[in-house]
Order: structure tokens, then sequence, then C-alpha cells
């Protein structure tokens, strides 16, 4: 059977790995994620101050325009604690952080242990949407860690079928 799956890359750093959409348990989030990726995206992305061990890729807004799957996301497989390899949808509605007009649609790497979505904003449980394979979250791991001390990068996003 045919699992759908995602391709995050960041040459850099050497981050190669793929994340199992978990639709069964996200069906809402990994459609979203799935109807966005129809392109691949290069999406950029920075290590988050709040969260920990997260490497955070604010899906731009101009991406997003007159998208017809562009609606609030329900928490789905919901957490405030991402577990390592765990790929996290976060949805913010427009105008509840500082005002923005934008809703926000962030896409959560986290690679180490302690983490957790707290924002300045307070506690915000994100999607888990999909998990890296377990046999690629050391590399991943490590490739998160060089963008952490490198900086900000552009991370890509591509659809893959396992």
């Amino acid at each position: 059977m045919t699992k759908r799956a995602i391709k995050i890359t960041e040459p850099r750093s050497g981050l190669s790995a793929t994340a199992l959409l978990l639709p069964e348990k996200a069906p809402g989030n990994a459609a979203f994620l799935w109807s966005y990726l129809e392109e691949p995206r290069v999406v950029a992305g920075i290590h988050a101050m709040w969260t920990g061990p997260e490497i955070s890729c604010p899906v731009p807004p101009s991406h997003l325009e007159g998208q017809l799957y562009v609606q609030p996301l329900p928490a789905e497989n919901a957490t405030l604690t991402p577990q390592p390899g765990d790929i996290v949808l976060s949805y913010v509605p427009p105008r509840m952080w500082g005002g923005n007009p934008d809703a926000i649609f962030d896409i959560g790497l986290f690679y180490g242990q302690g983490a957790r979505l707290l924002f300045p904003i307070g506690w915000l449980a994100g999607s888990v949407v999909a998990q890296v394979l377990p046999e690629q979250r050391e590399q991943f791991a490590a490739g998160c860690g060089v963008i952490r001390r490198n900086g900000a990068c552009d991370v890509t996003f591509t659809r893959v079928e396992t």
C-alpha cells in the first residue's frame, strides 16, 4: 500500500529526511499539507526561540493566497510537547498574534527532547501531522542542529509516495 510522505531538505546543513503523513490521526491537517505541497515549496526556516529544539518554517502568506484548502485548521493529534521526529502543523487565527491580519500556518520540525508549544501568546496546541522515519531521526537531528548553529535557511518540502 502506498503511503504519502514529505521529503524535507536543506543542503547547507545536510538535512534530508522523509516524514510519513498521519492522515488517520490528523486528516484535516494532513490534507492541508498535502494540498500545499502540490508543487515543491521552499520555506524560510529558523531555529525557534520559544519552543526549544525546533526549526520553525512559517508558510508565507503569498503561498496561500486564493487557495481553496486554506481554512482554519482543527487541533488533530494535538500536542503541547512534540517529540523528536514530529512534524507539527500549528495554526494561529488572523489577528490572534500581535494583530497580524493573516492566519499563520507554521510547519515545525522537532528534533530533540524538551520541546514545548509555549509562545509569547501562551500555550498553543499543534497537530502532529507527520513523523520522520525512525531510522532517519538521528541524521534529522544532526541537520537541524547545524541549522541552529548556522541561522536562517531555506527548507524545501516535496511530496513523495512510499
